[in-house]
């Protein structure tokens, strides 16, 4: 599963936003800090014109996506009960988009040893370069989710942040989307209090 680095093309990249939903907020201490850099991202991502995905886990129970994240211009919402976002009927969306797959996915949601884990080892098994979004990831427990990167980053996804994201997919100051892209960057990203003391993070 070689990793062939290169900057992201938002022709050929897909966003899959996972299971970002009410039930889980009372559980998680920066839940609320992760929505607010997941609104960046995926706005830059509409504004860019990036196909988005986003899946919602069992969501009878667990409620729909967050109202403060505006998923309309997605895809389609699917609800799931596999913890994998790669579901049969995710894979057919894909499939329609891409023709076959992705060169690159930004994988972002919750929860991070989880979800977003058992997807990302299921996109790497298809030879499909992975760019995990630290700061729109969430768990329990920070340490489940700093561990997950971890082992993450040993499997071979690019461990990144939502503006290296959106700059990586604008490039160049010209980019005619550019201005609208600036005003959502311009606000900091909120911490997300991810490790500091592991050089594998």
């Amino acid at each position: 599963m070689a990793f062939r680095r290169c900057h992201l093309n938002p022709k050929k990249t897909l966003f899959l936003l996972c299971d970002i939903q009410e039930k889980f907020r009372p559980s998680m201490p920066l839940f609320d800090n992760m929505v607010k850099n997941v609104d960046k991202l995926t706005k830059a991502g509409k504004a860019l014109e990036v196909p988005l995905i986003v899946t919602e886990h069992y969501p009878e129970k667990l409620g729909k996506t967050v109202a403060e994240l505006d998923v309309s211009h997605a895809k389609v919402v699917m609800g799931k009960t596999l913890f994998s976002m790669m579901t049969p009927q995710v894979k057919s969306v894909i499939k329609d988009l891409f023709g076959e797959k992705p060169q690159d996915v930004v994988l972002y949601g919750l929860e991070s040893h989880i979800c977003v884990e058992q997807t990302a080892i299921d996109l790497r098994e298809q030879d499909i370069n992975v760019y995990i979004v630290a700061d729109c990831c969430c768990s329990r427990l920070k340490q489940d989710r700093d561990l997950a990167l971890e082992r993450l980053r040993q499997a071979g996804c690019v461990i990144t942040t939502s503006e290296s994201v959106i700059f990586d997919l604008v490039r160049d100051k010209n980019n005619p989307k550019f201005d609208v892209v600036r005003r959502l960057v311009n606000p900091p990203s909120v911490d997300m209090e991810l490790a500091r003391n592991s050089s594998k993070l």
